[in-house]
């Protein structure tokens, strides 16, 4: 089977939960680097459904939006909860995750300097939203008792929150296990200790 394609920038940005998930799920993908030159010739922009990146290839199948990706990895390698019931959650707290995601890349893109501090005065806010669940359930997944796509997703977000403020989950020990038990699996771990992932800045503006 031909692996996955995405076609990205040369940062972590959109595609860090999928690019984690794969790994996790032992799934090879190759990259298409996009410079921000090419992109604004406008050329590949028409291309894309929405207008944005980024873009991903199984096969003759090609999707834009990161979390649609995340949704078609989780259908295809068993991430997507054990029922129906145990998906509309996932979904639900894959909802939860973007909510935190959107708060954080406007802070990052459009208020860094005058609202970094601010930010990091409320995130405690929306922390604990997670925390509760995860306090509430013993596998120490959102869902059901094995891993699903929003999983990666909420790891993936609280990895780039623990950069920006590196004792925002000392005072959640339910989500400051996840995201130990999540850095310890074995794939995860080596993906995260890799030279892909450590040489891409978190955000295309250089603020994390």
């Amino acid at each position: 089977m031909s692996p996955y394609t995405i076609t990205y920038f040369a940062v972590r940005g959109r595609c860090g939960a999928t690019r984690i998930m794969l790994s996790d799920q032992d799934q090879q993908w190759k990259e298409i680097v996009v410079t921000f030159d090419e992109w604004m010739k406008g050329d590949l922009k028409k291309t894309c459904v929405f207008g944005q990146l980024p873009k991903f290839e199984d096969g003759d199948l090609t999707l834009f939006q990161s979390n649609a990706v995340l949704r078609h990895l989780g259908r295809k390698h068993g991430a997507y909860g054990k029922s129906v019931c145990e998906a509309s959650r996932i979904d639900m707290m894959a909802d939860g995750v973007e909510d935190l995601r959107v708060k954080y890349l406007k802070m990052i893109y459009q208020d860094y300097d005058n609202g970094k501090e601010a930010y990091i005065k409320d995130l405690p806010n929306h922390l604990c939203y997670f925390e509760a669940v995860l306090a509430k359930n013993e596998s120490g997944f959102l869902v059901g008792d094995s891993i699903s796509f929003a999983d990666y997703s909420l790891f993936e977000v609280l990895l780039n929150h623990q950069v920006l403020s590196p004792k925002c989950l000392d005072s959640f020990p339910s989500l400051k296990k996840f995201v130990e038990t999540l850095s310890a699996r074995p794939k995860i771990k080596a993906f995260l200790n890799s030279d892909a992932y450590k040489k891409l800045p978190i955000n295309g503006n250089g603020k994390q």
